[in-house]
């Protein structure tokens, strides 16, 4: 006979199996929103590592050695940048990381056919002091410059045109306006992988400066000077060896001087024609050093077979150089060369003007946003001073820029030019240093305003020195 279970133990039997399947269910609905979080978050998706507590329960923790989930390599660079934002910016189409513009900011210029113009237009008031021994005058002035750059933007072969043109109108105060004007342009003919031909054009004008040695003494304005240039070369690597021939032409006219008592002289026995014929050889070592050679042989024609004054100054030109070009990239190239220079008169009257060379650009940046360019520059200068054959001129030039910040730009500024005549010349040699800092502040950029200070000091052996001092504020208007 079966034992007879009564209801009451039954149920009583029962109620703990219920309230095992009950504890049982909710744990299932309770972890279901715990595993659909940690696909939200990859913070937790890694693998967890268990620490128990006091109370035995088990947390579990990311383990940075296993959460690949948030390494940088497998992240979008867009979420990688801004993985801690929130307001998270808008991924490329392609996901790649979008690049720095190094244009950004500028004025973009205007499209002509296959060509970007890029002008500027400049105006800004000037106040400049000089004195000269015990004499001293001032001015205040506007200053109105117009540049510019025209690009071509082909597949193959390039043409660059640029220029630039001041004129300067005194408001009160003495002194003499020096208006100037420059263009240049360039044709870069790809013949193939290894030859490249350029052809080149210019015209520049300037105000001879009052300072100047040759200048007219007691002259209100002194003569305006001409310059025409034409050139021609073609550049060819032959595998470690790189060469270069190159011819120039130039055509120089003086103007009239107006001199203090109201007449005109003309120095029209000032005008002549410069020929050039130049060659190169380079030999690489490697990318970055590249030693060379270079000569060139000139002619200069007078007009005049004979200045005002008698003698024939009409010169054969003859210079050979040595050097080193070295491109490190940007942040350090440029060449060096040391040499030798001579001018051969054909009036034996005059002797020949020869000297040491030592020309070279270099330019290096420390960091970025900082540039710094060195220049050391040579020339003969020919003389019109009675018996002399004219000076040997040195030029050591610094500029430095740094961009303080977006749309702020420093500039600084030194230059040390040598003027030395031979030992028997009537000129006395003359020693010119300049130095000038500005600041440049893009209000947008179409506006600019510049702010400029510069001195100058040209000491002499024999006769009074000159002081000059200038500041200026402007604005310019680019396009």
């Amino acid at each position: 006979m079966e034992p007879i279970i009564s209801r009451s133990v039954t149920a009583g039997a029962l109620r703990p199996r219920m309230r095992a399947w009950l504890l049982a269910g909710c744990a299932i609905f309770i972890a279901t929103p715990a595993a659909a979080q940690s696909l939200d978050n990859p913070s937790t998706a890694g693998t967890a590592t268990g620490i128990t507590g006091a109370t035995g329960n088990t947390a579990a923790i990311p383990d940075p050695q296993t959460t690949g989930a948030v390494a940088a390599s497998d992240l979008p660079p867009a979420l990688d940048e801004d993985f801690n934002r929130l307001n998270r910016r808008e991924e490329t189409i392609d996901g790649l990381r979008t690049r720095i513009d190094p244009y950004e900011g500028q004025a973009p210029g205007i499209r002509i056919g296959t060509f970007v113009l890029k002008p500027a237009l400049s105006e800004t008031f000037n106040h400049e002091q000089q004195k000269t021994g015990g004499r001293s005058e001032s001015r205040s002035f506007i200053e109105t410059g117009l540049k510019g750059s025209l690009t071509s933007d082909w597949s193959r072969h390039q043409l660059s045109v640029t220029g630039e043109g001041v004129l300067q109108n005194n408001t009160s105060g003495e002194g003499e306006e020096e208006p100037r004007a420059d263009v240049d342009a360039e044709l870069r003919l790809d013949l193939s992988d290894q030859t490249t031909a350029r052809l080149t054009a210019g015209y520049s004008f300037e105000r001879e400066d009052a300072n100047d040695p040759n200048a007219i003494a007691n002259a209100e304005t002194q003569s305006g000077v001409n310059i025409y240039r034409l050139g021609a070369a073609v550049e060819r690597d032959y595998g470690l060896i790189r060469g270069s021939l190159g011819v120039d032409f130039e055509r120089r006219t003086y103007g009239d001087v107006e001199l203090d008592n109201g007449t005109t002289l003309s120095v029209e026995d000032r005008n002549r024609n410069i020929g050039l014929l130049d060659a190169r050889v380079g030999y690489e070592l490697s990318p970055a050093l590249i030693p060379f050679l270079e000569a060139s042989v000139g002619k200069s024609n007078y007009d005049l077979r004979q200045d005002a004054l008698g003698f024939e100054r009409s010169y054969h030109s003859y210079a050979g150089r040595a050097g080193l070009e070295v491109d490190l990239g940007e942040k350090l190239n440029g060449e060096l060369a040391l040499g030798y220079g001579t001018y051969r008169f054909d009036d034996d009257r005059l002797g020949d003007l020869r000297g040491l060379s030592a020309d070279g650009r270099v330019n290096w940046s420390p960091q970025r946003g900082t540039d710094v360019l060195f220049g050391l520059a040579t020339y003969l200068d020919p003389s019109t001073t009675p018996g002399d054959a004219g000076s040997i001129d040195y030029e050591l030039t610094s500029i430095v820029t740094r961009q303080l910040r977006s749309t702020l730009l420093a500039r600084l500024s030194n230059s040390l030019t040598l003027r030395n005549f031979p030992s028997d010349a009537a000129s006395s040699d003359e020693t010119t240093w300049r130095t000038g800092a500005g600041l440049t502040w893009d209000m947008t950029r179409y506006l600019a305003l510049t702010g400029d200070v510069s001195y100058e000091r040209t000491n002499r052996d024999r006769g009074e020195s000159t002081d000059t001092a200038r500041i200026g504020v402007g604005l310019t208007l680019r396009r």
